[in-house]
């Protein structure tokens, strides 16, 4: 499907978005794992989340969606089922490495597998440390899906240095560490989002520049009602647009503020853009509360190694104001966003040349100069929603407009974007 965006001219209202992805898909898998009835409000309805919804029903779970709230009734302790199929992760790499965390400490085989762009990610990565805790796990000749699971009485708790800055890579470690008496301990330099650690109360110590975050089966969870933020990466498309907009001002409703995701507003505030925080509030640990977005004339900051493991789903639409501001926008340390749902190094690069900009590709990043030219371009979403959502955005700035292939791929985080964008149109 290609869709057209118009130039907008300006953008007033309030929006109350769906919950935030990274947080739905643990609450699903955290309610199915504990015995009893969880209840989830505000919890996403997209793609990547009915995967985790599937997987678990396929695991014994029952599972019940009315409207944005979720009913879950999780087996307990080892008291999953054997599936009688496949388990169909679909676009979701959130759902397939947090999964094998589990699946690897299970007393019955079981398969995970994906679509086709799933099933070229990296799994090896995942795969390794869940061996090196005993798991018998039988992955394909590239590293990457399906990965087959067998039972074993081999497992032992590790410390594992994490080689990447990743959430997924050290969520399946600490969720396999659930089902073991000794505590395992994942230790990581770069900071990552911390929803499983939080979600789960696990014990984190920081010393000597280092995190170290332990799990065991004492951490096992338990039922739990629990509101799900809006997806502060869902809010960062709006949030952007808002600002590079005149005379615009947008209220987003209820938005994450979790401190390992909150860095594309530092980004965007130190930019010079105005952004208000109001009424604060917390659920499970998690902070969340009201963005107040205005108009703002933004200018391109030096972005730290430190910060980018907490904006690298926000830097596509990071680069959409970096090239409305004053100066270059550069990014750097950032070779995890080849390995996303598309290479979204090539793909924000691949389509910023199409507006006439000077681009510099990187192994890890890109910069970017010079200004846009106002004729109608086609951009390609290369099949990933945060492409897509990006430069739908970048389109409804540009005078003549732009169109958006392969846009129906927005389903796996934001099925509802186009009609959110047009909900606060004023124009």
């Amino acid at each position: 499907m290609t869709q057209r965006f118009n130039n907008i001219k300006t953008v007033h209202g309030q929006l109350n978005l769906p919950g935030d992805k990274s947080l739905s898909h643990r609450s699903i898998m955290f309610a199915s794992l504990a015995e009893g009835k969880s209840i989830i409000h505000n919890c996403l309805n997209a793609a990547d989340i009915e995967s985790t919804i599937g997987c678990f029903r396929n695991l014994g779970c029952s599972i019940t969606r009315e409207g944005d709230k979720v009913r879950v009734v999780g087996k307990g302790f080892k008291g999953f089922v054997k599936p009688d199929c496949e388990l169909y992760a679909g676009n979701s790499g959130t759902t397939a490495r947090l999964i094998s965390g589990i699946l690897a400490t299970q007393d019955f085989e079981s398969t995970i597998i994906g679509d086709e762009s799933l099933s070229k990610r990296p799994m090896k990565r995942i795969v390794e440390p869940l061996r090196l805790l005993g798991a018998d796990i039988e992955a394909s000749a590239d590293g990457c899906l399906p990965l087959h699971f067998k039972p074993t009485k081999n497992l032992s708790p590790i410390e594992y240095n994490l080689p990447v800055a990743s959430a997924q890579l050290k969520s399946a470690i600490l969720l396999a560490g659930l089902h073991l008496e000794q505590e395992t301990c994942v230790i990581e330099k770069d900071v990552t989002r911390n929803h499983t650690e939080k979600l789960l109360g696990l014990k984190v110590i920081e010393e000597e520049g280092v995190r170290k975050i332990y799990s065991s089966k004492k951490n096992y969870p338990k039922p739990f009602e629990f509101f799900v933020p809006a997806d502060i990466s869902s809010a960062a498309f709006f949030v952007v647009l808002g600002l590079l907009l005149k005379d615009s001002k947008l209220i987003i409703k209820n938005v994450l503020l979790n401190e390992t995701r909150n860095g594309f507003l530092r980004v965007l505030q130190s930019m010079g853009a105005d952004i208000q925080i109001e009424n604060q509030q917390k659920d499970m640990g998690e902070l969340f509360g009201d963005l107040i977005v205005k108009s703002s004339q933004l200018k391109n900051i030096v972005i730290s190694k430190e910060l980018v493991p907490n904006i690298i789903d926000e830097i596509p639409i990071l680069s959409v104001a970096g090239i409305f501001a004053d100066g270059e926008f550069e990014i750097g340390h950032a070779k995890e966003l080849r390995f996303k749902e598309s290479d979204r190094i090539k793909a924000v690069c691949g389509n910023m040349k199409k507006l006439g900009l000077d681009v510099d590709e990187f192994e890890d990043g890109f910069k970017i100069s010079g200004k846009p030219i106002n004729s109608f371009t086609a951009f390609d979403s290369y099949g990933d929603h945060r492409i897509a959502m990006a430069f739908g955005i970048l389109s409804s700035v540009l005078k003549s407009g732009g169109e958006i292939e392969n846009f129906n791929c927005v389903k796996i985080s934001n099925p509802n974007f186009i009609e959110q964008l047009q909900s606060i149109i004023t124009d």
